[in-house]
């Protein structure tokens, strides 16, 4: 698995500290999330968008529950996937994915099916990353 640059990573997990590109564990849906990327890489430079990042992004929108996080995971990387976003903060999202227990073959339709509709090159891109974060599954 690829490591992302520290700006990626930050404190994002189901109220726990994790580097997301482990992928062992799951956490359950009740856990709240905490984020601190924005405080830790910008709070004194973009304070505003910080506070945007960490408690109303991730801290109200991440935690609302009326969709669970695997689907909200999707959804992530379909929206970034559509704006032609495929750097860090895709990798970071699929790997958030893959922990939150999409499948290869899940990702793989998924990006085949947004693909139809956002652009092929965006779909050759997405999947190149994607083959990266689920690559160990083919060595087992």
């Amino acid at each position: 698995m690829t490591n992302l640059p520290k700006i990626a990573l930050g404190a994002w997990a189901w109220g726990k500290t994790v580097n997301i590109s482990d992928n062992k564990e799951v956490y359950a849906m009740n856990e709240k999330i905490v984020q601190t990327a924005g405080r830790d890489q910008l709070g004194a430079f973009a304070p505003m968008f910080a506070h945007l990042n960490d408690d109303v992004l991730f801290g109200e929108v991440w935690n609302e529950d009326a969709i669970d996080i695997k689907t909200k995971c999707i959804i992530t990387v379909v929206s970034l996937m559509a704006s032609g976003i495929t750097d860090s903060s895709l990798t970071y999202h699929l790997q958030n994915a893959k922990a939150h227990g999409v499948s290869k073959e899940e990702i793989a339709a998924v990006i085949t099916h947004a693909t139809m509709y956002v652009g092929w090159p965006k779909g050759w891109a997405v999947f190149r990353l994607a083959k990266e974060v689920w690559q160990e599954e083919d060595t087992k």
